[in-house]
């Protein structure tokens, strides 16, 4: 049995913002290259410039009777597979992720769920032990979005939750607030070392998890 080594933990970065030069752009660029000066692989996953397509379609619902998944759900799901971390990067708008990461939750991310297997707490064959990391980006403060409830909201429906039905090992998020422009460089560079901060512990994480499991497989093998 081969030792593991950083190469070969894979961080899936998805990001889910339209404009080319958003924050969010920079945000996955950042958790990327800090993954990388760690010895892991990154890989930034673009939607929007992959023209995405987030609309499930009926026969992709797993109680469609003639249920199948498109050629572009299964080639997203074999970029899935191969990564030990999912990341997704996105703005919250109107108290809610925007509908392209909201449609790779529904077409990519969940694939073949049923709602039996949900209620079942059965585990997710693809997405089982991964770790997940939320990166999100908000105009308004953190305190402004938790006095209207939409914070716990959402750490309710996106992290909590998802965890759950998705056999994460763990959630992580890093909320960064008061992104406007134009944004202060002082102040992007504090929320940008945040986010190259919280990379690396996420990268320490995995790899001490990957040895421990390791260690684990050959005292039983």
């Amino acid at each position: 049995m081969r030792n593991v080594t950083p190469a070969d933990l894979h961080h899936l970065v998805i990001l889910g913002h339209p404009a080319s030069d958003s924050f969010n752009h920079a945000v996955a660029a950042a958790y990327a290259d800090a993954v990388r000066e760690c010895g892991q692989a990154a890989t930034v996953h673009d939607l929007y410039a992959r023209n995405f397509d987030p609309l499930l379609r009926a026969e992709e619902r797993p109680e469609a009777s003639d249920f199948r998944l498109s050629p572009d759900v299964e080639r997203e799901l074999e970029l899935v597979h191969d990564a030990s971390v999912i990341v997704l990067v996105y703005p919250i708008w109107f108290g809610m992720p925007p509908a392209i990461i909201t449609g790779y939750i529904d077409r990519v991310l969940g694939a073949g769920l049923t709602a039996t297997a949900i209620r079942h707490n059965k585990q997710h064959t693809i997405l089982h032990d991964k770790r997940f990391v939320l990166l999100t980006t908000s105009g308004s403060t953190l305190p402004w979005l938790a006095e209207r409830g939409q914070w716990e909201g959402m750490r309710e429906a996106f992290d909590s939750y998802l965890e759950t039905i998705f056999s994460f090992t763990s959630v992580e998020h890093e909320h960064l607030d008061s992104i406007v422009s134009p944004l202060a460089p002082d102040y992007a560079a504090q929320c940008l070392e945040r986010v190259t901060e919280r990379a690396r512990l996420v990268c320490s994480a995995v790899l001490s998890t990957a040895h421990e499991r390791q260690k684990i497989d050959k005292l039983t093998h």
